[in-house]
């Protein structure tokens, strides 16, 4: 067994083994925590929030904005689950209105980029995916 294949996780893992001490995920195993971040990167609205960031910090209102028919729910929602997962950071300054800005830690820029990879390969090709939708 390589070092790679002994740091990865299993589904057989003893119980009491610390989530925090797993090196590497396994996306095909069912109860994987890879799994649920993998969701929130990418959901509809999580791709859109990590490449809108890429740009810089944005406060929340900005980001509705450049996120066409996101809700206010939704947006604060994702923004929670990216925030706990690492990615994206929240800063609220103690003044009167609420003023918060979200930004990118560095692992948040490092899932943007491949994010970003993907989004950029979808626009580049509509038109050649619309032209397999519609001979499908």
């Amino acid at each position: 067994m390589n070092t790679r294949d002994s740091t990865a996780f299993r589904t057989s893992a003893a119980p009491s083994v610390p989530t925090a001490l797993l090196l590497r995920g396994n996306l095909f195993a069912e109860k994987c925590p890879s799994r649920q971040i993998l969701t929130h990167v990418t959901s509809r609205w999580g791709v859109l929030i990590l490449v809108a960031l890429l740009d810089g910090t944005h406060r929340f209102s900005e980001l509705r904005r450049r996120i066409g028919g996101v809700s206010e729910r939704m947006l604060s929602q994702t923004l929670q689950w990216l925030e706990a997962d690492g990615f994206v950071l929240r800063i609220a300054y103690p003044v009167v209105p609420p003023h918060v800005e979200y930004s990118l830690t560095p692992l948040g820029r490092e899932i943007s980029e491949q994010v970003r990879q993907l989004t950029d390969w979808i626009e580049e090709n509509l038109g050649r995916i619309r032209g397999g939708q519609a001979a499908g």
